[in-house]
C-alpha cells in the first residue's frame, strides 16, 4: 500500500509538470491582440543627468547609478546606468512627434544580483530582437535570435516611466511590453492611478500620484505562470503632477523575472 501511495504521488508530480509544460507552450504561441495607439506626448524629454539609488523595500542599499538623457534630431536616447558588483546598463532610444515610439532598446546585466548574465536588443524598424543569457548557477548559456511583430504602443525600459509622466490625471493606459524571460514575449501593460500619497521636498509638501503596472498576461499564460510560480508582481510609480511632472519613486522588478527592489532619485553628498 505503501508503495502505491508513493507511486501516485510521482506519477502525480510527473502529471503537474507535464501538464506546466503543455499550458506554457500552449500560452507562448497563443495569439495576443496587436490592436492599440501609441500614447500621445504632453510633455517633451531632453537633456538630463540625474542620480539613483536602488534599494530593497526595507531600506538596503543594493546599487547606486545615473541617468542619462540627450535629445538630439528629432529622437531621445536615454540610459540608466546602475553599479552593483558588477552592471546594470538599459538604454532606449525614442522619438516624441506627437506620440512616444520606441526606436532602440538594449540591456545589459551582470552580476550576483541577478539570475543570469543577460544581454539583449531590439530594433523597432526590423523586429529583431536577439538574447544571450548565462545562468550563474549551471554556467549554461542560451541565444535566442528571431523577429517580432511590434504594434506602435511597445514601451520598454524607462520609457513606462515617460509614459506616467504623460498620462492626464486620473487617466489609465494599457500599452505593450516586451517580456525577456529569456525568450521574448509580448504582453500587455496596465498602468492606473491607485491613490495619492503626501511628499515632502525639504519642508515643503507635495503630492504624488501612485500608479500601478499590472502585466495582463491572459488566461493560458496566467495558469502557466501560476503552476510554475513565476507570476510577475504589479510594479508601483509615484509621479509628483505639477505644471511639470516628476518621477519620486518606483517599486517592482527591473526586469520581468526580476526581485521587487526600490528605485530613487537622490542628490550628491558632500564629502568633507
Amino acid at each position: 500500500m505503501r508503495t502505491q501511495i508513493i507511486r501516485s504521488k510521482i506519477f502525480s508530480s510527473v502529471m503537474v509538470a507535464r501538464l506546466s509544460g503543455l499550458l506554457l507552450l500552449a500560452a507562448l504561441q497563443w495569439p495576443c491582440s496587436l490592436a492599440a495607439a501609441p500614447v500621445p506626448v504632453r510633455f517633451l524629454e531632453g537633456l538630463t543627468h540625474g542620480f539613483l539609488v536602488l534599494r530593497t523595500l526595507d531600506g538596503a542599499l543594493i546599487a547606486s547609478g545615473d541617468l542619462f538623457q540627450s535629445a538630439r534630431s528629432g529622437e531621445v536616447e536615454s540610459r540608466m546606468l546602475l553599479h552593483f558588483k558588477d552592471l546594470f546598463e538599459e538604454k532606449v532610444v525614442f522619438t516624441q512627434q506627437r506620440v512616444f515610439t520606441l526606436k532602440d532598446y538594449r540591456l545589459m546585466q551582470r552580476g550576483p544580483a541577478f539570475t543570469d548574465d543577460t544581454e539583449i536588443s531590439l530594433e523597432r524598424a526590423t523586429g529583431k530582437y536577439r538574447v544571450k543569457s548565462k545562468g550563474h548557477k549551471d554556467g549554461k548559456e542560451e541565444v535566442h535570435e528571431g523577429t517580432l511583430d511590434l504594434p506602435l504602443d511597445v514601451y520598454n525600459g524607462g520609457m513606462i516611466l515617460t509614459v506616467a509622466k504623460n498620462l492626464p490625471k486620473g487617466a489609465s493606459e494599457t500599452v505593450h511590453t516586451v517580456a525577456f524571460t529569456p525568450k521574448p514575449r509580448l504582453i500587455q501593460l496596465e498602468l492606473t492611478p491607485a491613490g495619492e500619497q503626501k511628499v515632502l521636498v525639504g519642508a515643503l509638501a507635495r503630492t504624488a500620484t501612485d500608479y500601478v503596472f499590472k502585466p495582463k498576461l491572459g488566461v493560458l499564460l496566467k495558469l502557466a505562470a501560476t503552476v510554475l510560480g513565476r507570476v510577475p508582481p504589479d510594479s508601483h510609480a509615484w509621479i509628483v503632477a505639477s505644471d511639470m511632472p516628476a518621477f519620486v519613486r518606483f517599486d517592482g522588478p527591473l526586469s520581468i523575472t526580476g526581485s521587487v527592489w526600490r528605485l530613487e532619485p537622490t542628490l550628491p553628498r558632500w564629502v568633507d
